[in-house]
């Protein structure tokens, strides 16, 4: 196919009203009916960028053209208008519509009174579906189907739109191995009929088998664009972190002590009272990484808040070195020795509007090094634990006064995993631990949990990063449903196989 620019950025600038300069003359170009994949770290402005494509944002100066023709989008009703449609990694569904009328939501027209034809509106999806193998259920509520067709329904809502170019950021954050390749099947399929798609990805692998070119960005300006045929996953990360990046965690052998968390016969409540933790079993030891794997919305939130203490248990036990813990407090369980690295830093990990210093000794004021007299916080030794935090873990930050939204999303995971880590555990539940962060984070992350099961910490790993649980897990338990299909070491079982587990097949059925 003869290369069309279908788009191009030139010099856009995005400086924000504090006077962050989020992007420093970027230029893009996309070609009709090509992949191009969009990489950078946290903070790099890639998001904004699209941001600014897909009318969300509006640039400081640079310009954009579609098909030749200089554009300005004043919203995201504009970049529809002109063929360009965003699935952003948080979903905007509304739950309790079904997808029918999730896809449809916004086109009703501009009267009050103008109204959609929903059965030929309802046909038109059939036929989308059908074409390119890519089925949801049209009349089942949002709410009561998993993240993966969830996913689909946002993208066939900007495919219904006859959108001719695609942005996708992280779209295969929730996904099972298998969900993986139905979409890149599908999005194969959209590049074979001349659409454009722009991938968004932390993963390189991804970005290496899905694309044709890619465009890396750091610090808000373009570090270069490759052919993905030429590139390799360290040629990537060099280009996104400045540096070379060790993509393979090294993990020596080591033996399991003892077991420091058992977990007996659990069960869990959800939030709309169904059994999302099912008469779960398992234990950590000392010196071991148990890493749980599964698609998102299978009781892992559940559990981790049973166990951390932000969530009642129905029925069973939580053992901690020999001590029952069932029902204990969080700030009892900090006390007894449980870190916790919460699966949203924003929501659950950091208070943004504190400062750096606050949130560094969030769960710690009570303890006497940071008391002075009649209770109150000695600021100046809290300021010291913070900049030896900085130091340690290779924190960017203004200072330890800035604000902790002033930091990169990487630079906030870190800050977090440094105060829990501070708190001298015995036991770390790290929930996502680098979901959202560039690869230079990652990188740090995984290594340092490493390092705490080198130490004989006993860690458990909850992650939707298929790769980060094989790579780091000493044992792992698949979940589906509030149930184990399986406990199994990684290196025993193949992708498949445990792809399989994650689509609700018990490991003893696998190997019959």
């Amino acid at each position: 196919m003869e290369e069309i620019p279908v788009l191009e950025m030139k010099g856009i600038v995005k400086i924000y009203p504090d006077g962050t300069k989020a992007l420093k003359g970027v230029d893009l170009t996309v070609y009709q009916g090509e992949i191009l994949g969009l990489l950078g770290e946290n903070g790099a402005g890639k998001t904004t960028l699209m941001k600014i494509l897909f009318g969300m944002l509006h640039p400081t100066a640079g310009k954009i053209y579609v098909k030749g023709e200089e554009t300005r989008f004043k919203s995201p009703a504009d970049a529809l208008a002109n063929g360009i449609g965003m699935v952003h990694q948080h979903f905007t569904l509304v739950e309790v519509f079904d997808a029918l009328h999730n896809i449809i939501l916004g086109m009703e027209g501009h009267g009050m009174f103008s109204k959609i034809d929903v059965e030929k509106a309802k046909k038109k999806l059939q036929k989308l579906m059908d074409d390119l193998n890519f089925q949801v259920p049209l009349n089942v509520p949002v709410e009561e189907l998993p993240v993966g067709v969830q996913q689909r329904i946002e993208i066939l809502k900007m495919l219904f739109r006859d959108v001719e170019v695609l942005i996708l950021d992280e779209p295969t954050a929730v996904l099972t191995p298998l969900e993986v390749e139905e979409l890149f099947q599908v999005l194969r399929k959209l590049k074979a009929e001349g659409k454009t798609i722009i991938f968004i990805s932390h993963k390189l692998n991804e970005v290496i088998e899905l694309t044709d070119r890619v465009t890396v960005i750091r610090k808000g300006e373009v570090i270069g664009t490759v052919k993905t045929s030429e590139a390799t996953p360290q040629i990537l990360a060099r280009m996104m972190v400045g540096r070379d990046v060790v993509l393979r965690i090294q993990k020596p052998p080591k033996e399991a002590g003892k077991p420091i968390l058992k977990v007996e016969n659990l069960w869990v409540k959800g939030d709309r009272g169904e059994d999302a933790v099912k008469n779960l079993s398992f234990e950590v030891r000392a010196g071991e990484i148990f890493g749980i794997a599964g698609v998102e919305g299978n009781g892992q939130t559940e559990l981790v808040e049973a166990l951390t203490g932000l969530r009642n248990l129905e029925r069973g036990h939580v053992i901690l070195n020999g001590i029952d813990i069932s029902g204990r407090s969080p700030k009892e369980l900090y006390e007894l020795g449980i870190a916790h690295i919460p699966e949203d830093r924003t929501h659950m990990g950091l208070i943004l509007d504190m400062t750096v210093t606050e949130n560094a000794i969030l769960g710690l004021q009570w303890r006497e090094k940071f008391k002075r007299w009649k209770g109150t916080i000695d600021w100046n030794k809290a300021k010291r634990h913070t900049n030896n935090l900085i130091g340690e873990f290779d924190i960017i930050a203004p200072g330890v006064d800035a604000p902790v939204k002033s930091l990169s999303g990487g630079n906030q995971q870190k800050l977090i995993v440094a105060r829990e880590v501070s708190k001298q555990p015995v036991l770390i539940i790290a929930s996502q631990p680098t979901r959202g962060v560039d690869v230079a984070s990652t990188e740090y992350i995984r290594n340092y949990l490493v390092k705490l099961r080198n130490e004989d910490k006993a860690v458990l790993l909850v992650s939707a990063d298929l790769d980060e649980i094989i790579q780091l897990s000493d044992r792992m338990g698949v979940m589906y449903e509030g149930e184990f299909m399986g406990v199994v070491k990684p290196e025993e079982v193949t992708t498949e196989e445990i792809g399989m587990m994650m689509g609700g097949i018990k490991y003893e059925e696998i190997r019959k």
